[in-house]
């Protein structure tokens, strides 16, 4: 599986390249704040909402800490998606919230 940091993915995003980043905390940790180009697709609900990703695309994923995150993209992984996990997720987060 690939992984990045936060900081890492914020550096990707200044250089101005098309980031596709689906947050999967739930509904009142994403009230907090979440990053700007982020959409929300709780863990618990990707299995029935996978058919709206693009298998061509590669998805960076992100929670609060990394670990469900891990567990998403092992799910997508084996459902044939390109993704790369955020190992310190939001909490490593120091960029921009919306």
């Amino acid at each position: 599986m690939k992984e990045m940091t936060a900081a890492q993915l914020k550096q990707i995003m200044q250089t101005g390249e098309r980031v596709h980043i689906i947050d999967v905390r739930e509904d009142e940790e994403v009230a907090f704040g979440m990053i700007p180009s982020a959409i929300h697709i709780k863990m618990g609900d990707i299995p029935e909402r996978m058919s709206e990703l693009d298998k061509q695309k590669t998805y960076v994923i992100i929670c609060r800490s990394g670990v469900r995150s891990e567990h998403v993209c092992r799910y997508l992984e084996a459902h044939g998606y390109d993704v790369c996990n955020v190992i310190d997720g939001m909490l490593g987060w120091n960029g921009e919230l919306v």
